[in-house]
């Protein structure tokens, strides 16, 4: 395999003993390639643009600038790398706010090294790491954020679209719900984060929670 085959990952956490143990774990995979560690948010920038990775592992609490702000922050470069927040409780609140920020999904810190290889390759090839149930648990824990989804105006079949996204469906399952193409669902899905200006199905789904326009239950 090539260089320009492996992903390049940072690993972001203030525990050594975290970093030391996911390195392990993923350099021990033929297409994973640690290239930086930082302990604090606050190195990030300067380490992302020195390494250029695909993909940051981002813890969310740290001393000085944490996982929510650090993620802002790498996601308003061009190009950004993505972004994937490890936290140790799965209740975190600042998951929630991590997602928003624009993270491309969360794992926990005691989750099989076999669950972190597999994470880092789903959102290295551009997809969302989405785990609906966790996102309506922390999503619903909060009072609602506004109408800001509903003056989005989607249309019926956006509407739809959006709430099998917020069960986990992927494209091709939406599709075979609605009968549709997938080419079909697929502008759908598009037309949905362009008109909520988000920037992939994560924040739309949290969006979707926050705003009550997706019902628990």
């Amino acid at each position: 395999m090539t260089r320009t085959e492996r992903i390049r990952i940072v690993l972001v956490d203030d525990e050594p003993l975290v970093r030391t143990g996911l390195r392990a774990i993923l350099e021990a995979e033929p297409d994973l390639d640690v290239v930086g560690e930082a302990g604090d948010g606050v190195e990030v920038p300067g380490l992302v643009e020195a390494a250029r990775p695909d993909v940051v592992l981002m813890d969310v609490r740290m001393p000085r600038v944490d996982g929510i702000a650090a993620t802002s922050a790498l996601l308003a470069r061009d190009p950004a790398p993505r972004v994937l927040v490890v936290t140790t409780f799965e209740n975190d609140d600042h998951v929630l706010d991590a997602l928003r920020a624009g993270a491309h999904g969360f794992l926990l810190k005691r989750a099989r090294p076999e669950e972190f290889v597999q994470a880092v390759r789903v959102v290295a090839r551009g997809e969302s790491l989405l785990f609906p149930d966790a996102v309506r648990r922390l999503a619903t824990a909060r009072p609602p954020a506004g109408d800001e989804l509903r003056a989005a105006r989607l249309t019926e079949r956006e509407g739809e679209v959006l709430r099998l996204m917020a069960t986990g469906l992927s494209n091709a399952e939406i599709a075979g719900r609605l009968y549709l193409g997938v080419e079909t669902v697929r502008t759908h899905v598009g037309n949905v984060l362009a008109k909520l200006g988000v920037r992939d199905r994560t924040q739309a789904v949290v969006h979707a929670y926050e705003s009550g326009f997706v019902r628990t239950g």
